[in-house]
């Protein structure tokens, strides 16, 4: 506080600011490099003269305050009584002798940790952005069957001239008039009433209420009969009707495509399948994963293919730290940790499509669902396959995507992401036997568990699952009940059967069904036969969409092998012609 020569306060204050190593000691806790330390305690006091910091300041040559310091050529050249941060000093400043301002080493840091710090926020934004995706991707699927999608035509009135015009009746004064008010004299009569001033603007308000009203009315009666108010009647009845046909023509092309889709014409169940797709990415929109599908009517399959996001969704680093020496440096994040958080999202988005798929198939028209996640580089010529999903309708009946919430909780150890084995939509996803890639960084593919191509494929372009359903539909339709599959894959299955009495295939039997481009030899014939007694069947039948070798016809021939019965690659596709009605092209 400066003072005045009279002892008083002239109102000014001095600013005592901090000397840099204050600062210096601050970033050195923080793991900064310190700048050089100043030889002198105060640096920056002009030359000559007391200093600026009052009665306690003293001259860096140690002089008193009011004793000049003498300019001898010593002091000038070699600046040994002046502190090397002094400006006066014959020596210059730090820079000149080699020596970096301490001021300026602590401006650099602060500017260094304070944009190590911004870049560090803007990595916490794209692992929030990812959090919340995999927040969105695991709502729940509305169902968009024929029933949601259907229009309802509600009626607009006619506007008749706005308010007030309600039934026509001319406006009566009584509805208008004020109360009068009471009268304070019981004795006094109504005129000592009509002299109150509040009453008397509340009448005249009214009055004017009621004019306006009255005049509207009359106003609306004039125009009742003008050509300009039937013309616009009738263009308001022409617009409902318009409205009413549009919604009616509606609903009948969409039980059209109902009818169609219950006889499982592939163009309607694609169409409403794609429906219920596009409808699954409204909570994600800001992440397109178009799917596209394709319904084989033959398995009654639909082959979906999901469009997955790209790798560089996932955030790479951790933040940015500040290093002793002065630099930024990027803090990466563990392989492994980055291509959990993808497959993560990946399984919330394949569990998605699953649902919809699942969800809109109130008629149980498909059998199975395939489902094929594509990662699309444009720097790759061929589409990269990370996971593949073969459903039958039990497994799809059993799928739920995780409620909202559930596996979000934080934690002091994890925070939003949770551990890979944990993750419920991996898990689940794995438990309908999904193919996963095991890196998605490294473009590791998997093996599709069957493509989207023609309606009518061939054998080995069938999913494990549609061979499977293939050959039940074929034995089922030859008269084949209470079917039970023992052992199923890739390849082929093997399944128990038994028939009815009077059918085509009467008693217990042992099915054999493979997908084999070579021929089938003999020894599986004999493995057959055994597999026949084990079960304490009647018969045994192998299937094949290939061929039997003269061997194997030659045995089946003889007596001990008479109930194994025989069906080679033309008597599969005679049989899907003739039961199912659809040719099946059984080369690979």
């Amino acid at each position: 506080m400066q003072y005045s020569a009279d002892g008083q306060s002239d109102g000014t204050a001095t600013v005592q600011f901090p000397r840099p190593g204050f600062l210096a000691s601050v970033f050195r806790d923080f793991g900064a490099a310190e700048g050089p330390a100043p030889d002198s305690a105060v640096t920056g006091r002009p030359d000559g003269g007391a200093s600026g910091d009052g009665p306690s300041g003293e001259h860096p040559s140690g002089k008193g305050p009011s004793e000049p310091a003498p300019a001898g050529p010593g002091s000038a050249g070699q600046g040994t009584d002046r502190g090397p941060g002094h400006p006066g000093s014959g020596s210059g400043s730090g820079s000149a002798s080699g020596e970096a301002d301490p001021d300026e080493a602590v401006a650099a840091q602060a500017r260094a940790a304070a944009l190590a710090h911004h870049r560090t926020r803007a990595v916490q934004a794209d692992h929030d952005r990812l959090a919340d995706l995999l927040r969105r991707a695991a709502l729940p699927v509305s169902a968009m069957d024929f029933e949601s999608q259907l229009r309802h035509y509600q009626p607009r009135p006619y506007p008749a001239g706005g308010s007030g015009a309600d039934d026509g009746a001319e406006p009566r004064w009584e509805d208008f008039a004020p109360a009068e008010p009471p009268a304070a004299d019981p004795e006094s009569g109504p005129s000592r009433r009509l002299l109150d001033s509040g009453y008397q603007r509340e009448l005249a308000q009214a009055r004017l209420t009621h004019q306006r009203a009255l005049r509207e009315w009359r106003t609306r009666r004039a125009e009742a009969g003008s050509p300009a108010a039937d013309e616009s009647r009738r263009a308001h009845e022409a617009a409902e009707q318009a409205r009413a046909r549009a919604v009616r023509e509606y609903n009948e092309s969409l039980e059209e495509c109902r009818r169609a889709y219950r006889l499982a014409e592939p163009a309607a169940v694609e169409s409403l399948l794609e429906r219920a797709l596009a409808a699954a990415e409204t909570a994600t929109q800001d992440l397109p994963t178009p799917c596209r599908a394709v319904f084989r009517p033959l398995t009654r399959t639909a082959v979906l293919d999901l469009d997955l996001p790209a790798l560089d969704l996932v955030p790479s680093l951790t933040g940015y730290r500040f290093a002793p020496d002065g630099d930024i440096l990027p803090v990466p994040r563990p392989t492994a940790d980055r291509a959990t958080d993808y497959l993560r999202l990946v399984a919330r988005l394949a569990l998605r499509a699953l649902q919809a798929a699942d969800a809109v198939d109130t008629d149980e028209i498909l059998a199975g669902v395939v489902l094929n996640g594509w990662l699309r580089d444009p720097a790759t010529a061929e589409p990269v396959c990370l996971v593949s999903v073969d459903a039958d309708r039990d497994a799809l009946a059993r799928t739920r995507l995780l409620p909202p919430g559930t596996p979000y909780e934080e934690r002091d150890d994890e925070g939003v992401y949770a551990d890979a084995e944990q993750d419920e939509a991996l898990v689940r996803l794995r438990q309908l036997g999904a193919a996963v890639t095991p890196d998605p960084y490294d473009r590791a593919g998997v093996r599709p568990a069957a493509q989207a191509g023609a309606a009518v494929p061939a054998a080995a372009d069938l999913s494990a699952n549609e061979f499977a359903q293939l050959v039940r539909d074929l034995l089922t339709r030859g008269g084949m009940a209470q079917w039970s599959v023992r052992l199923r894959g890739p390849a082929g299955l093997v399944a128990t059967g038994e028939g009815a009495p009077g059918t085509a295939l009467p008693g217990r039997w042992v099915v054999w069904a493979s997908r084999d481009t070579a021929s089938v030899g003999a020894e599986q014939i004999e493995t057959l036969a055994e597999a026949v007694g084990e079960e304490s069947a009647e018969r045994g039948l192998r299937l094949t969409t290939g061929r039997f070798t003269e061997e194997v016809l030659d045995l089946t021939a003889e007596e001990g092998h008479r109930h194994i019965h025989l069906i080679d690659g033309e008597g599969v596709r005679e049989l899907a012609h003739t039961h199912l009605g659809l040719p099946l092209a059984t080369g690979g």
